[in-house]
This record gives C-alpha cells, sequence and structure tokens, in this order.
C-alpha cells in the first residue's frame, strides 16, 4: 500500500507508479556513486526496493531508495534532490518521512554510504559505525562504465 506526506506544494509518495524513470536515471547516471548507470539497472533496483519519490506537483524533484526485509535491516541509497529545489529543507524533510515511515520502526540497523551529506544524515540520528572494521564490501566500481563500453563493441 502506498503512503503519501504533504508539505506545502510538495509530496512525498511511495507510490511506484508516480515514479518518473526519466529524471531518476538523468540524475543517477551523472552522480558520484552510480556514473553511468544503465536505465535497466535503475527500474529493477526500483522494482524492489521501497521507494520515496518527492514531487513539486506532478514534476519529480527528488527521491529516497529503501533496501529492507522490514524486520531488522535497512539500507539506504539514491537519495538525491534536483538542484532547482535544494535549500529547502526537502531533503531532511525526505529523510524523516523514510527513517519515520511506520512500516520501518523497530529495525535494528539502517545503513548508508555517503561522500558529502553527513550533516544531513546525522540529523537523522546516523552516525560512523560503530564497528568499521566488521564492514566488508564487494565492490565493482566501474561497472556501469564496462558494461556500457563492452555493448559498444
Amino acid at each position: 500500500m502506498a503512503h503519501e506526506w504533504k508539505r506545502d506544494n510538495y509530496i512525498i509518495s511511495t507510490d511506484k507508479k508516480r515514479l518518473d524513470i526519466e529524471v531518476i536515471h538523468n540524475f543517477l547516471t551523472t552522480s558520484y556513486w552510480s556514473p553511468g548507470i544503465p536505465r535497466e539497472t535503475i527500474e529493477r533496483a526500483l522494482e524492489h526496493s521501497l521507494a520515496f519519490g518527492l514531487y513539486a506537483g506532478d514534476q519529480q524533484i527528488g527521491l529516497a531508495r529503501l533496501i529492507t526485509d522490514y524486520a531488522t535491516f535497512a539500507y539506504l541509497a539514491d537519495v538525491f534532490v534536483l538542484d532547482a529545489f535544494r535549500g529547502q529543507g526537502l531533503g531532511k524533510w525526505l529523510i524523516q518521512v523514510v527513517t519515520n515511515h511506520p512500516e520501518l520502526q523497530g529495525l535494528r540497523r539502517w545503513v548508508l554510504f555517503t561522500k558529502d551529506a553527513h550533516g544531513l544524515y546525522e540529523q537523522a540520528n546516523f552516525t560512523p559505525a560503530r564497528y568499521p572494521e566488521r564492514l566488508m564490501e564487494k565492490l565493482d566500481v566501474d561497472i556501469y562504465t564496462r558494461s556500457v563500453r563492452q555493448e559498444k563493441e
């Protein structure tokens, strides 16, 4: 069931039918965390995630995507607000809505990665990893650009 929150002329909705894949792809493909990401990858990721679209009227202006089991764990990813709409507290509101979602209460662990938005997430009680020495990853940093190069060959 989709949820919706309103503030002034803005709406946050979990209705996947409202998502504007073109807006999301245009932003994510140029972001530092997913350069060159294929549209099909974004579509598949959104299909299997809880997506929070941020809208000014019918125009999508932001997103937060959550990968979760709804019981113990949530990974927050692909958070953005388009440049023209920044500076209005919309990112803070988006994170508040995500972390206060009624179906996500009682989770033991939330995680995210950020290069430059630590202050935003600290306002929602995110902290550096308590045990960073326990964190491991399997990372393929150029998978999207390599896939594009391979398709052209």
